[in-house]
């Protein structure tokens, strides 16, 4: 059985929540805000067990990692059919709530005792600034997994000059604005911003032709014809496609383009070139 045959009580609705689903509920509480871009037609991207069939050993465990935490969560997923493995399990700055971090979900929240799932936003507040400790959270799970990807595992379009900033930019041939971001992409690149593309196909139908780009001699070229539409075709090879879907995953990603800075912050979807520049900027 996979995630999950796991119930939620409310009143007397007992609705059960399949992997696709959980996954939903757990992407869905990372987005606070409206983000343009294409949405799957589907709450899982294309191909669902590609996505969520990364290796453990692929995925970073922090040194503050709670081993007694992991192993009580797990054996908590394992008695409830949850398929999904548990990679590590920090404490926050809240007495006894962990940050986990699991293959193929974004992460969440859990006690001490690995009993519940928890969503949305944590808030401390107390200081001269109420601080949202899951949004800085967040943003290291991504940071950190971004940092593991092999550039030669992407398609790079590289700043025009000094290089100002690196933007990573989860994106489907198929996806309308995916390509109006791709045909702004002079302005971005001259703006002092590269962008390193990542595979998320969002059907079934945009699988092949990503893995055509991938497996391009010439992948930017590639990429450009497929932006316009043009239906590429390129040899069979090993190729990151499946991979990079599964982390896209456990980012929190589904829709195209979800774009996110070095440090990890999701600064969009699709905005024009000088929006892009200035909520980069923001972020910093």
């Amino acid at each position: 059985m996979s995630l999950s045959s796991y119930f939620v009580t409310h009143s007397s609705i007992t609705p059960v929540l399949t992997r696709r689903k959980l996954s939903y509920l757990l992407t869905a509480a990372l987005l606070t805000t409206s983000i343009a871009g294409c949405s799957n037609s589907t709450s899982a991207p294309a191909d669902s067990s590609l996505a969520s069939s990364v290796d453990s050993s692929s995925v970073s465990v922090s040194a503050d990692s709670d081993a007694a935490v992991v192993q009580a969560l797990q054996a908590n997923f394992d008695a409830s059919g949850i398929e999904e493995t548990i990679v590590s399990a920090v404490p926050t700055d809240m007495q006894d709530i962990y940050w986990v971090s699991a293959e193929g979900l974004p992460s969440f929240f859990t006690d001490k005792a690995g009993k519940h799932i928890i969503q949305g936003q944590i808030i401390a507040v107390g200081d001269a600034q109420p601080i949202d400790i899951s949004a800085a959270l967040m943003a290291n799970t991504a940071s950190e997994a971004l940092k593991t990807v092999d550039k030669q595992d992407m398609v790079i379009y590289p700043a025009t000059g000094t290089t100002k900033a690196v933007v990573y930019a989860f994106t489907d041939a198929d996806c309308g604005y995916c390509r109006k971001l791709h045909a702004e992409m002079s302005d971005i690149n001259a703006r002092g911003i590269e962008v390193r593309y990542l595979a998320w196909p969002r059907s079934q139908e945009s699988v092949p032709k990503m893995e055509a780009v991938w497996c391009s001699e010439d992948r930017n070229a590639a990429m450009n014809q497929a932006k316009m539409g043009a239906n590429i075709q390129g040899p069979s090879c090993v190729n990151p496609v499946s991979e990079q879907m599964a982390l896209g995953a456990r980012l929190g990603v589904r829709g195209t383009p979800a774009i996110f800075t070095e440090s990890g912050q999701q600064v969009g979807g699709y905005l024009p070139a000088d929006q892009l520049a200035q909520a980069i900027e923001a972020s910093l």
